[in-house]
């Protein structure tokens, strides 16, 4: 997939741009996306109010369309949109019927936003909080699953698709196994789909029913911040306690009679005035490659290309890294970046950084190699 590098000619494009290998972090936008943030700002500019008009006419259900298509979702109405997923995390958690104290069930491998905000609300004893180790990485399926069973009322249990801290992935049939040993059909079960929305080829039909899944765009999607999305099946936090009042945008019209409402469809889990120019970058990050004909299946086969190549060369270089190192060898068990453990990541990234390449690293695990 060479010569696309012009589409970027604003970020890594650029004359002295560095070699950026954290796409896993913030993937450079394409250029496509300066002339949505124009847009989103002419746009505020000339209608003002009524700007809303169109972003909730427009806006919102062609960003829907495009995410409900690369997921596979039988409904665009069911994705609901915020500035991160830690908000939706906390609007979940207002949805459950865990109170005063939530059951969850996670992994000691989630992002660091949930695992500081579990951790919190564990020390005030309002979670009592299993998580479940994610290595060693073959077993991993078989002890979460013998934790799932050790009680019958988990209010929440969130997992992620793809482990941010070392790239293994959950297979669709790992997904669909931890979803059908779910002991309660309240339990509200959540996939963390950050590493691999735009990232891997996800198809989400046969599990929209029952599964939250939530992502953004600061990664792979490549259009920044303040566009996080979460698939909302029906049926499940149809009052969220934490709610602003875009969640009640589809019953305005309604009677209230003293109870609060609130819309049928994913917009239920809707907060309040927000940002809007994440969406016009979606959007526009979304057309371009449909113009390019580029599918996420032929970016991940591409990416894996190069993952290759590079692991080729350092198996034969003179490294702290080698193939040895590398977390996650079965590159169809591995997302869309290297992960490797060495007690040197630390100062790797730094001297990396001072040749004007970027990684990172978190602990002893040096992340990178994600296009």
């Amino acid at each position: 997939m060479p010569g696309f590098k012009q589409h970027f000619s604003r970020s890594t494009g650029r004359p002295g741009a560095p070699l950026h290998f954290a796409a896993h972090s913030h993937h450079p936008w394409p250029d496509a996306t300066f002339e949505a943030q124009q847009n989103c700002w002419e746009d505020a500019a000339s209608l003002l109010d009524r700007k809303w008009g169109l972003i909730f006419e427009k806006v919102i259900p062609a960003a829907q369309a495009h995410i409900a298509r690369h997921l596979a979702l039988p409904d665009p109405k069911t994705i609901a949109f915020a500035p991160n997923t830690h908000s939706l995390l906390l609007r979940l958690l207002a949805a459950t019927r865990g109170l005063p104290k939530h059951n969850v069930l996670a992994t000691d491998g989630e992002f660091h936003s949930f695992t500081r905000q579990m951790s919190r609300l564990a020390e005030d004893e309002l979670v009592n909080l299993v998580r479940v180790p994610v290595e060693p990485f073959p077993t991993f399926k078989q002890r979460f699953l013998a934790a799932m069973a050790e009680r019958d009322d988990w209010d929440l249990v969130w997992l992620s698709h793809v482990f941010f801290n070392s790239g293994f992935v959950l297979s669709p049939e790992d997904i669909s196994e931890i979803l059908a040993a779910v002991p309660d059909r309240e339990t509200f079960m959540v996939l963390d789909g950050y590493h691999a929305f735009m990232a891997l080829p996800v198809d989400l039909s046969r599990v929209a029913a029952r599964v939250f899944y939530v992502a953004g765009g600061y990664k792979y999607a490549m259009a920044g911040e303040g566009v996080c999305f979460m698939h909302c099946p029906p049926g499940y936090g149809e009052r969220p306690r934490d709610t602003g009042w875009y969640a009640e945008f589809g019953a305005l019209d309604k009677s209230r009679d003293g109870v609060v409402a609130y819309g049928k469809d994913a917009s239920r889990f809707s907060g309040a005035t927000f940002d809007p120019s994440g969406l016009y970058r979606l959007n526009a990050v979304m057309d371009w490659l449909d113009q390019q004909n580029i599918g996420i299946a032929a970016m991940h086969e591409y990416c894996l290309t190069l993952q290759r190549h590079f692991l080729d060369r350092l198996a034969g270089a003179k490294t702290n890294l080698n193939p040895i190192n590398l977390m996650i060898a079965d590159e169809r068990r591995r997302g869309r970046f290297l992960t490797f453990r060495t007690s040197e990541a630390s100062r790797l990234e730094r001297e990396l950084g001072s040749r004007n390449i970027i990684v990172d690293h978190r602990a002893d695990r040096l992340r990178n190699l994600s296009r």
